[in-house]
């Protein structure tokens, strides 16, 4: 059997550039951007993927793999997966700068673990609201989002035809700031609940100075921010699913499948 250099070089073509989009948003995304999963496994799954994918995507128009020009369309479709990863990795960003935040106001901060997903140190509220998210997303089919995402974006962003606006470039950088209001959404229970005890623990060092209040205050904020944690961690699904679906929103606005 005999192979033309051209049909072999078209082939790798087809399978190599669809790769790259799909590693750039394994290497991105929840759960599988994780150090903890082996480079291999990633790569692995990549390629399973992108055999899957490649029967409708349309053949890519390269004549030489070796040259600046593919060199440069390898680059632009890695980047394309990474963004996309990188919106659903804000999402589970949000709960770990929450939990930083309940942290640092209970005194919970000198707790650290070391976190599997960036490898390092972040408070154990941190690491626990992250596990949480991170649950919550295969739980709700997270994965098959992004899955279906990546392969919606080859007909948003076809190989060598397309690519982001500085527009939305600009919208991506944006929308980053609902990690920052969501985090803070989430910890504002704890937050009020421990400026009340700090303030009651101030009237009582104005009106007996003799008690040591800071041997014991920094015992009861822990114990409050635990119970208040407790209480409100029913609502820690609606805050997620409500965060997640942003994200999903906004995808389909850089993909152009959904109304804006």
């Amino acid at each position: 059997m005999h192979f033309e250099l051209a049909t072999i070089t078209q082939f790798l073509a087809d399978m190599m550039l669809p790769f790259m989009r799909i590693s750039g948003m394994f290497a991105a995304m929840i759960g599988l951007s994780a150090k903890s999963i082996p480079p291999p496994v990633r790569a692995l799954l990549a390629v399973f993927m992108t055999l899957v994918i490649v029967p409708v995507v349309k053949p890519v128009p390269i004549d030489d793999l070796v040259n600046l020009a593919t060199f440069l369309e390898v680059i632009r479709q890695l980047l394309i997966g990474v963004v996309i990863g990188f919106i659903s990795m804000m999402v589970l960003n949000t709960f770990v700068i929450a939990g930083q935040i309940i942290a640092m106001q209970t005194g919970l901060g000198f707790a650290s673990i070391v976190d599997p997903v960036n490898g390092i140190n972040v408070p154990a509220v941190g690491q626990f609201y992250l596990i949480l998210a991170t649950l919550l997303f295969w739980g709700m089919d997270g994965h098959l989002s992004m899955i279906q995402m990546i392969v919606l974006s080859f007909d948003a962003f076809p190989i060598t035809e397309s690519w982001f606006t500085p527009a939305q470039f600009r919208e991506i950088a944006h929308w980053g700031s609902w990690m920052f209001v969501s985090a803070v959404t989430l910890s504002l229970a704890p937050i009020v609940s421990l400026l009340i005890v700090n303030l009651a623990f101030g009237v009582m060092t104005k009106a007996a100075p003799q008690l040591n209040i800071f041997s014991i205050g920094f015992s009861i904020a822990q114990i409050t921010g635990l119970v208040v944690m407790w209480i409100t961690l029913e609502n820690f699904s609606s805050h997620f699913s409500a965060q997640w679906a942003r994200a999903e929103q906004f995808m389909c606005q850089l993909l152009a499948i959904c109304p804006g």
